[in-house]
């Protein structure tokens, strides 16, 4: 039984506990001690324990009976692992299913467009629950359009519907959900005379300040140092904060409701052991008013007092540089609405956009994913995207800049002259720098492939790791080619 975040683990190991009792549940996820892990995989390989829950890694669980394997909100991001080894947790799923001749049944309300169509080509068999978990009705969506309350003078992080919301819930003793995805208080740093930011000595990108440490720190590589007072460029003093993170909302949340009891959920809150569950438990048992946090917080969790959610920034994610930028935010927002109203209580969702005629946007208002997906679809099978292709991006990284150019340029070549001489049908793009162009002191290049993915690409793609093998500069420890099929982070 897998769950795409350790934080669900709890909720999911107490439901079972409560059906088949703690001596047959096994739990594997990466916060456990090496003893407490160790002790798990013991209990699973010597056949005592008949159910085994954990998040993606736990695909890997010596079950040696294997009789049914379940992928909980399988669309989410988190199944696909963005480090070696690069493999996808359904992706395994499937092969051992096949192996073991046995049922995979992959569970989402917002299922991955890939999944779905499958259904639509009976690949796999769909199965659909109509109605809520004890009968609940639908959360009541609204969508404030932000634009507007900046011409009304409203230049806070709370637009007045949701002010008000909130400040009713507080009232009648009822919970909120507040869903930011983007943790620290804001999100870069800027010299108001001279236009520079403050970046990250090791990767090319803005560092974010959190306020509680007063630093600034890099996402990517965990490089810190203190506030700047003065500009590094121009020397001015004039320094101002840009965006917000969860920390700012915090800070707000404080300022506007100072009797309100708040507490967040963002990776900065969650380092400690059983942290995640300690702040559940809390926001849960405690009566504490407001739970603030990123997208640790939409996934699958049940509160029964919660009947508001205010989305923040609806428009964080829609503005990825990744095709799946609609439908990760059209998932987003219909997960965290989902956290409304769970049992008898009506639930209400207040959505802020810049953007709110964004398709996706009005199908989350309309909680309709049949909408969105045969919107999506069309848009997909036009600019030839998966699931109509797969994507193959070749990744390059090396301490010399010149060194990464010149390993992306041998690849493309070779690559071009096999597209040409064998017709192979793919859609071979030109070698560019990636988005984020250095990380960790590493210059980033990237080669991207649409094709089928079969046996000849399989070859092909071996072909080009050999020819990077005979180059002199694959000999170098500062060098490195990736292969990624179908990435999550196009970063």
């Amino acid at each position: 039984m897998l769950v795409p975040e350790i934080s669900l683990t709890p909720q999911t190991v107490d439901r079972f506990i409560s059906r088949f009792g703690e001596d047959t549940i096994a739990i594997l996820h990466s916060k456990l001690s090496v003893g407490e892990r160790y002790d798990q995989w013991n209990k699973i390989q010597s056949g005592k324990a008949k159910v085994v829950i954990g998040a993606r890694s736990a695909i890997f669980a010596p079950v040696s009976n294997l009789g049914i394997i379940i992928i909980d909100e399988e669309h989410d991001s988190s199944y696909k692992s963005e480090t070696t080894p690069r493999y996808h947790t359904k992706e395994v799923a499937r092969y051992l299913a096949k192996l073991n001749n046995i049922p995979l049944i992959l569970g989402s309300a917002t299922p991955d467009l890939e999944s779905y169509y499958n259904t639509q080509i009976e690949k796999t068999t769909l199965l659909e629950l109509t109605k809520r978990a004890n009968k609940a009705s639908l959360p009541q969506v609204e969508i404030v359009d932000l634009r507007q309350e900046l011409e009304q003078g409203n230049k806070s992080m709370i637009s007045g519907k949701l002010h008000q919301a909130i400040k009713e819930n507080i009232e009648n003793h009822k919970q909120t959900i507040l869903f930011l995805n983007r943790r620290g208080f804001s999100t870069f740093v800027m010299c108001r005379d001279c236009g520079g930011t403050i970046k990250c000595k090791n990767c090319n990108i803005t560092l974010t300040y959190h306020a509680n440490v007063n630093k600034l720190k890099c996402h990517y590589c965990g490089y810190e140092v203190p506030m700047v007072k003065e500009c590094p460029d121009c020397h001015s003093k004039n320094i101002r904060h840009f965006g917000a993170g969860t920390q700012k909302l915090e800070e707000q949340i404080h300022i506007l409701f100072p009797n309100a009891k708040t507490i967040r959920m963002d990776v900065d809150t969650v380092t400690k052991k059983n942290s995640h569950e300690k702040i559940l438990n809390q926001f849960k048992d405690e009566n504490i008013d407001i739970l603030i946090g990123t997208q640790m917080v939409v996934k699958g969790h049940h509160f029964p007092n919660v009947t508001l959610v205010g989305v923040i920034a609806a428009d964080s994610s829609l503005n990825l540089e990744d095709f799946k930028a609609n439908e990760k935010t059209f998932q987003l927002l219909t997960q965290v609405a989902g956290r409304a109203g769970r049992e008898n209580l009506p639930g209400k969702v207040i959505i802020q956009t810049y953007n709110p005629d964004n398709f996706s946007i009005e199908c989350s208002k309309k909680q309709d994913y049949h909408l969105f997906y045969n919107t999506e679809i069309l848009i997909r099978k036009q600019l030839k995207y998966p699931p109509f292709c797969d994507i193959i991006i070749i990744g390059i990284s090396s301490e010399k800049e010149q060194d990464g150019k010149k390993i992306t340029q041998t690849l493309h070549s070779y690559l071009k002259n096999r597209v040409l001489q064998e017709n192979l049908g793919i859609i071979l793009y030109k070698g560019m720098p990636a988005p984020i162009n250095k990380i960790k002191n590493k210059y980033r290049f990237r080669i991207i492939i649409k094709c089928k993915f079969d046996d000849k690409m399989i070859d092909v793609i071996n072909n080009v790791l050999h020819q990077y093998n005979q180059m002199k500069e694959s000999k170098s420890n500062g060098n490195r080619v990736i292969i990624d099929l179908n990435p999550n982070n196009w970063a």
